[in-house]
Protein backbone atom coordinates (compact mmCIF):
# COMPACT_ATOMS: atom_id res chain seq x y z
CA UNK A 1 0.00 0.00 0.00
CA UNK A 2 1.26 3.90 -0.87
CA UNK A 3 1.13 5.90 1.98
CA UNK A 4 1.46 9.93 2.29
CA UNK A 5 1.63 11.86 4.73
CA UNK A 6 -0.05 15.08 4.71
CA UNK A 7 0.03 17.68 7.91
CA UNK A 8 -3.06 19.43 8.09
CA UNK A 9 -4.26 22.83 10.04
CA UNK A 10 -2.33 24.69 12.57
CA UNK A 11 -2.26 21.83 14.63
CA UNK A 12 0.31 19.99 12.28
CA UNK A 13 -2.63 16.43 11.95
CA UNK A 14 -1.16 14.03 10.10
CA UNK A 15 -3.45 13.19 7.15
CA UNK A 16 -2.63 10.05 5.27
CA UNK A 17 -3.45 9.62 1.72
CA UNK A 18 -3.55 5.90 1.30
CA UNK A 19 -3.17 4.30 -2.01
CA UNK A 20 -4.15 0.76 -3.28
CA UNK A 21 -1.48 -0.44 -6.05
CA UNK A 22 -3.21 -3.31 -7.82
CA UNK A 23 -6.33 -0.56 -8.32
CA UNK A 24 -5.25 2.53 -7.82
CA UNK A 25 -8.24 3.47 -5.33
CA UNK A 26 -7.52 5.87 -2.05
CA UNK A 27 -8.69 7.32 0.66
CA UNK A 28 -7.73 9.53 3.03
CA UNK A 29 -7.54 9.17 6.52
CA UNK A 30 -8.56 12.28 8.76
CA UNK A 31 -8.29 15.11 6.26
CA UNK A 32 -9.06 18.08 8.92
CA UNK A 33 -8.42 20.72 7.27
CA UNK A 34 -6.55 22.39 4.12
CA UNK A 35 -8.98 20.14 1.88
CA UNK A 36 -7.84 22.30 -1.08
CA UNK A 37 -4.37 21.17 -0.70
CA UNK A 38 -5.59 17.83 0.22
CA UNK A 39 -7.95 17.97 -2.99
CA UNK A 40 -4.34 18.46 -5.24
CA UNK A 41 -2.73 16.11 -3.52
CA UNK A 42 -5.21 13.43 -4.59
CA UNK A 43 -5.71 15.20 -8.14
CA UNK A 44 -2.03 14.89 -8.39
CA UNK A 45 -1.39 11.15 -7.99
CA UNK A 46 -3.50 10.07 -10.37
CA UNK A 47 -5.46 7.88 -7.83
CA UNK A 48 -8.96 7.69 -7.78
CA UNK A 49 -10.27 8.98 -3.82
CA UNK A 50 -13.13 6.79 -3.41
CA UNK A 51 -13.52 7.21 0.59
CA UNK A 52 -12.47 9.06 3.71
CA UNK A 53 -11.74 7.09 6.90
CA UNK A 54 -12.00 9.11 10.35
CA UNK A 55 -10.22 7.85 13.55
CA UNK A 56 -12.21 10.00 15.74
CA UNK A 57 -14.02 13.62 16.39
CA UNK A 58 -11.99 16.19 17.58
CA UNK A 59 -11.74 19.23 15.03
CA UNK A 60 -7.89 18.41 13.58
CA UNK A 61 -9.12 15.44 12.65
CA UNK A 62 -12.76 15.75 10.87
CA UNK A 63 -13.23 19.49 11.20
CA UNK A 64 -13.43 19.46 7.19
CA UNK A 65 -14.21 16.05 6.41
CA UNK A 66 -17.73 16.82 5.70
CA UNK A 67 -16.93 19.57 3.32
CA UNK A 68 -14.42 17.59 1.47
CA UNK A 69 -16.78 14.91 0.95
CA UNK A 70 -19.43 16.82 -0.34
CA UNK A 71 -16.79 18.34 -3.09
CA UNK A 72 -15.42 14.99 -4.16
CA UNK A 73 -18.68 13.01 -3.57
CA UNK A 74 -17.23 10.32 -1.60
CA UNK A 75 -18.52 8.76 1.62
CA UNK A 76 -17.61 9.16 5.33
CA UNK A 77 -16.42 5.78 7.24
CA UNK A 78 -15.82 6.01 11.17
CA UNK A 79 -15.37 7.05 13.49
CA UNK A 80 -17.39 4.65 16.24
CA UNK A 81 -21.07 6.33 17.07
CA UNK A 82 -19.28 7.39 20.76
CA UNK A 83 -18.13 9.73 18.60
CA UNK A 84 -20.98 11.20 17.65
CA UNK A 85 -21.28 14.14 20.35
CA UNK A 86 -18.10 15.89 19.29
CA UNK A 87 -18.90 15.92 15.59
CA UNK A 88 -22.05 17.61 16.60
CA UNK A 89 -19.84 19.97 18.24
CA UNK A 90 -17.40 21.07 15.22
CA UNK A 91 -19.68 24.49 14.99
CA UNK A 92 -18.41 24.92 19.31
CA UNK A 93 -15.55 23.69 18.58
CA UNK A 94 -14.21 26.02 15.54
CA UNK A 95 -15.14 28.98 16.78
CA UNK A 96 -13.32 27.98 20.29
CA UNK A 97 -10.06 26.98 18.27
CA UNK A 98 -10.11 30.13 15.46
CA UNK A 99 -10.66 27.82 12.67
CA UNK A 100 -13.45 28.69 9.83
CA UNK A 101 -16.82 28.06 10.70
CA UNK A 102 -17.66 24.42 10.13
CA UNK A 103 -20.50 22.69 10.17
CA UNK A 104 -21.48 19.26 11.94
CA UNK A 105 -22.38 15.84 9.56
CA UNK A 106 -22.57 12.22 9.78
CA UNK A 107 -20.45 9.71 8.37
CA UNK A 108 -22.01 7.62 5.96
CA UNK A 109 -20.77 4.69 8.04
CA UNK A 110 -20.26 4.11 11.67
CA UNK A 111 -17.36 1.86 12.16
CA UNK A 112 -17.37 -0.88 15.58
CA UNK A 113 -14.66 -3.14 16.86
CA UNK A 114 -13.72 -6.26 14.22
CA UNK A 115 -15.67 -4.81 11.17
CA UNK A 116 -12.90 -4.32 7.93
CA UNK A 117 -12.76 -1.11 5.50
CA UNK A 118 -11.66 -1.80 1.88
CA UNK A 119 -9.42 0.42 0.10
CA UNK A 120 -9.33 -0.39 -3.59
CA UNK A 121 -8.46 -4.43 -2.71
CA UNK A 122 -6.51 -3.36 0.22
CA UNK A 123 -8.10 -4.45 3.67
CA UNK A 124 -8.19 -2.58 7.07
CA UNK A 125 -9.09 -3.80 10.25
CA UNK A 126 -11.07 -1.45 12.73
CA UNK A 127 -10.03 -1.62 16.42
CA UNK A 128 -12.01 0.60 18.53
CA UNK A 129 -9.52 2.43 20.95
CA UNK A 130 -11.37 4.58 23.43
CA UNK A 131 -9.48 6.46 25.94
CA UNK A 132 -8.55 10.05 24.39
CA UNK A 133 -12.10 10.06 22.87
CA UNK A 134 -15.03 7.27 23.59
CA UNK A 135 -15.36 6.28 19.86
CA UNK A 136 -11.81 6.56 18.69
CA UNK A 137 -10.48 3.94 15.85
CA UNK A 138 -7.42 2.66 14.95
CA UNK A 139 -7.28 1.24 11.09
CA UNK A 140 -4.52 -1.32 11.11
CA UNK A 141 -3.29 -3.02 7.62
CA UNK A 142 -2.02 -5.85 8.62
CA UNK A 143 -0.20 -7.00 5.42
CA UNK A 144 2.13 -3.86 5.11
CA UNK A 145 1.95 -4.02 9.15
CA UNK A 146 1.01 -0.78 9.59
CA UNK A 147 -1.13 1.18 11.80
CA UNK A 148 -3.15 4.62 11.94
CA UNK A 149 -3.54 5.10 15.59
CA UNK A 150 -4.74 9.04 15.22
CA UNK A 151 -4.18 10.44 18.84
CA UNK A 152 -4.50 7.28 20.90
CA UNK A 153 -0.61 6.95 20.74
CA UNK A 154 2.50 9.31 19.54
CA UNK A 155 6.43 8.21 19.70
CA UNK A 156 7.63 8.69 23.62
CA UNK A 157 3.87 9.86 24.41
CA UNK A 158 0.29 9.05 24.31
CA UNK A 159 -3.51 10.99 23.72
CA UNK A 160 -4.43 13.43 25.94
CA UNK A 161 -7.68 12.37 28.08
CA UNK A 162 -8.62 15.43 29.93
CA UNK A 163 -11.43 16.29 27.14
CA UNK A 164 -14.95 15.80 28.13
CA UNK A 165 -15.31 11.69 28.32
CA UNK A 166 -11.65 11.48 28.14
CA UNK A 167 -10.33 8.46 30.48
CA UNK A 168 -6.84 7.62 31.33
CA UNK A 169 -7.10 4.00 32.34
CA UNK A 170 -9.56 2.85 28.83
CA UNK A 171 -6.44 4.88 26.94
CA UNK A 172 -3.95 2.55 28.75
CA UNK A 173 -5.58 -0.27 28.08
CA UNK A 174 -6.18 0.29 24.62
CA UNK A 175 -2.57 0.71 23.64
CA UNK A 176 -1.71 -2.29 25.86
CA UNK A 177 -4.15 -4.81 25.56
CA UNK A 178 -5.43 -4.06 22.16
CA UNK A 179 -2.63 -2.31 19.64
CA UNK A 180 0.89 -3.73 21.42
CA UNK A 181 -0.25 -7.56 21.00
CA UNK A 182 -0.65 -6.86 17.45
CA UNK A 183 2.94 -7.45 16.90
CA UNK A 184 6.23 -5.26 17.45
CA UNK A 185 6.90 -4.85 14.13
CA UNK A 186 4.01 -3.06 13.12
CA UNK A 187 4.68 0.47 12.36
CA UNK A 188 2.53 3.65 12.95
CA UNK A 189 1.47 6.74 12.24
CA UNK A 190 0.40 8.52 15.33
CA UNK A 191 -2.12 11.80 14.18
CA UNK A 192 1.17 14.24 15.14
CA UNK A 193 4.71 13.94 15.08
CA UNK A 194 7.14 11.26 13.54
CA UNK A 195 5.76 7.61 13.00
CA UNK A 196 6.85 5.14 15.17
CA UNK A 197 6.55 1.39 15.88
CA UNK A 198 4.71 -0.75 18.46
CA UNK A 199 7.82 -2.58 19.54
CA UNK A 200 9.66 0.70 20.59
CA UNK A 201 6.94 2.52 22.33
CA UNK A 202 6.41 -1.03 24.23
CA UNK A 203 9.90 -0.67 25.36
CA UNK A 204 10.50 2.76 25.76
CA UNK A 205 7.51 5.04 26.16
CA UNK A 206 6.94 6.63 29.93
CA UNK A 207 3.64 6.44 29.70
CA UNK A 208 2.98 2.30 28.65
CA UNK A 209 6.48 0.73 28.26
CA UNK A 210 7.27 -2.18 30.13
CA UNK A 211 9.46 -0.37 32.95
CA UNK A 212 5.75 1.74 33.46
CA UNK A 213 2.84 -0.74 34.22
CA UNK A 214 0.44 2.07 36.21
Amino acid sequence: MEIEIIPVTAFEQNCSFIVCPLTQKAALIDPGGDIDRLEAVVTQSGAHLEKILLTHGHIDHCGEAGLLASRLGVPIEGPHPDDAFWIDQLPAQSKMFGFPELQAFRPDRWLFDGETVMVGEQALEVIHCPGHTPGHLVFVHLASRIAFVGDVLFAGSIGRTDFPRGNHDDLLRSIRQRLFPLGDDIEFVPGHGPMSSFGQERLTNPYVGTDNND
